[in-house]
């Protein structure tokens, strides 16, 4: 995986440009109600969502497997801090979070290792602190294009196999923990050859108990 994304990051640059998803609204949404104030951010590319947060007043920690990703953050604030390294070799530190952000994340990673990242963000967060994770879901429109490599997980682009969760798939995921709410969100992007388009994500908020 890190070849891949070393691969577009250095061909393509700040891919999805600066600024966040609407996602990240909505998580912070969340987080003002938790009264959040440091977040985790694994799989945090070249920095927009760390940017985001940092300057609504967040402390971020970034986790990115690229080194060229984390190259081309620009964000000049002490709130933030990159760790080098894939997130399935968390922990990066001893630090405690009270939530974890992570965008489009989980769907690259095969089954066990999936559940097993989670439970590394969730070793991570300290007791009552929240989650909150986007996918893509069953409804995109690249499901089920490429060869199928587990159960609706698809390699629709060379080199990166992606899952597509049903609700029950993400609830399934999610189930160690109190879950608050969940839906699907179109989150428009514009990037490379592919230019405008609507990815059909579901996110989760959860709950460490």
């Amino acid at each position: 995986m890190q070849n891949y994304w070393n691969r577009r990051f250095t061909n393509e640059g700040r891919i999805w440009g600066n600024f966040p998803s609407r996602t990240a609204l909505q998580a912070m949404e969340l987080f003002r109600k938790e009264s959040v104030q440091k977040i985790l951010i694994p799989g945090s590319g070249y920095g927009r969502h760390s940017d985001f947060f940092a300057v609504e007043g967040f402390s971020v920690h970034g986790i990115e497997v690229s080194d060229v990703a984390v190259d081309l953050s620009v964000c000049s604030t002490p709130l933030v801090r990159y760790f080098r390294g894939s997130v399935l070799d968390m922990p990066f530190s001893d630090d405690l979070y009270d939530a974890v952000y992570c965008f489009n994340l989980l769907h690259l990673f095969r089954a066990g290792d999936r559940k097993a990242f989670i439970s590394k963000c969730a070793a991570q967060v300290r007791p009552g602190g929240v989650f909150f994770f986007t996918v893509f879901s069953e409804q995109e429109p690249t499901c089920g294009k490429g060869e199928k490599v587990e159960e609706n997980t698809y390699e629709s682009k060379p080199g990166r196999p992606t899952h597509f969760f049903t609700h029950e798939d993400l609830m399934d995921h999610f189930s160690p923990f109190d879950v608050l709410e969940t839906g699907l969100m179109a989150d428009e992007e514009n990037h490379g050859n592919e230019g405008p388009h609507v990815h059909l994500l579901r996110y989760i908020a959860a709950r460490k108990t």
